[in-house]
């Protein structure tokens, strides 16, 4: 598919949007490669360094430049991609296809329809991020590996389904072909719901610690596992829990009555329904796949390391020197749940695996989630 493009248009161009534009660049260095900017005055510093990386060609301040593109990424915010989606109905040819990469795909297959489009439009979630966001932090690799989701219409042409579903796969992912309201209900499940507990627990302790706060600071271990993504970006949470509410509905309901079985069971003191759910939770758990899913995975191990001055220094220093970047480091005083006293994460699968063959090496004590 992507020998018979000759230009690409993006809308919205942060990590996802400049992730992609950089693997098509890499793939094809011909093709011409543009993005919408709103700002008019003065242009977003992103789109302004990919152009100076020639990842870009050009920058466009108006809608009516997309009417030559042969293929047109829509990158910005869920709801925000409607509208662009809208705006472009009379502008793009017949032969352009659309997609977008939002992670609620309902709604805008349902404006796609109303709009006329169904036959050059496919949904598509690249199920790959990070906290780091913007063109700056995009990468080449952010993609590699990682599940995209494409949802045609039952309409869709069979070849444009088929050109997105190489297309992904020369993004080096992992291409799987869903129904919108399947996807929408899968990812409830097992993304949106996951932020919206994390988050809610993260507030309950916030509002039940005492003047010391002694829950803050015993905060380690399990409880900051559990929570990590509640640090992930409020307004966008906010579009997709009011985009997806539906689905979320349907598996908040769920999940508020499985606590309510878990509450009746602490008050009857449910000794072999602890176990069982325990049990089962972790066989279950221990069958899922350790690839990238929809949830970040998080590059870390845990080191054993003596109680001595600059023990943690000869460890950065001795990465550094190998060129490892480490993007985060940090004493476990809370163990309870943890092996290794310290934390070392990375940016990237091959830095791990590099900063694990050289810690190895000089006899550290390696410890991986």
């Amino acid at each position: 598919m992507i020998n018979k493009i000759k230009s690409i248009g993006f809308i919205g161009f942060g990590l996802i949007g400049g992730s992609i534009a950089r693997l098509v660049r890499k793939k094809n260095s011909a093709l011409n490669l543009f993005a919408y900017d709103y700002h008019k005055d003065t242009p977003a510093p992103g789109l302004c360094l990919a152009r100076e990386e020639g990842i870009l060609d050009r920058i466009v301040c108006e809608l009516d430049a997309f009417s030559k593109a042969d293929l047109i990424f829509l990158c910005a915010p869920v709801s925000k991609n409607i509208e662009y989606l809208t705006a472009l109905r009379d502008i793009v040819s017949k032969e352009c296809i659309l997609t977008d990469v939002g992670s609620v795909k309902g709604n805008i297959m349902e404006m796609a329809r109303s709009l006329g489009l169904s036959r050059q439009f496919i949904g598509g979630h690249p199920m790959a991020g990070s906290e780091q966001t913007g063109y700056a932090n995009s990468s080449t690799m952010l993609l590699e590996n990682a599940y995209y989701i494409l949802t045609p219409f039952k309409e869709t042409p069979q070849e444009i389904t088929s050109g997105m579903i190489q297309l992904v796969k020369d993004f080096h992912a992992i291409p799987v072909v869903l129904d919108a309201k399947k996807h929408d209900v899968l990812t409830a499940a097992v993304s949106h719901l996951p932020h919206i507990i994390a988050a809610q627990l993260v507030n309950l302790v916030r509002t039940s610690d005492d003047e010391k706060e002694q829950m803050r600071l015993l905060a380690a271990g399990g409880f900051k596992d559990i929570t990590r993504i509640a640090s992930s970006s409020p307004a966008m949470w906010q579009a997709i829990c009011l985009s997806n509410a539906k689905s979320i509905e349907e598996m908040l309901r769920k999940y508020i009555a499985s606590l309510n079985e878990v509450l009746d069971a602490v008050v009857k003191r449910d000794a072999p329904y602890f176990y069982r759910i325990f049990e089962e939770a972790g066989s279950y758990r221990a069958s899922i796949p350790n690839g990238k899913g929809m949830l970040n995975r998080f590059y870390e191990i845990f080191i054993d390391i003596s109680d001595e001055a600059g023990a943690i220094a000869t460890i950065a220093t001795s990465l550094g020197a190998n060129g490892i970047s480490i993007k985060n480091i940090g004493i476990i005083h809370n163990r309870e749940f943890e092996r290794g006293v310290l934390r070392i994460e990375f940016y990237e699968e091959e830095s791990l695996q590099k900063g694990k063959r050289l810690l190895s090496a000089h006899n550290y004590t390696l410890y991986e989630r």
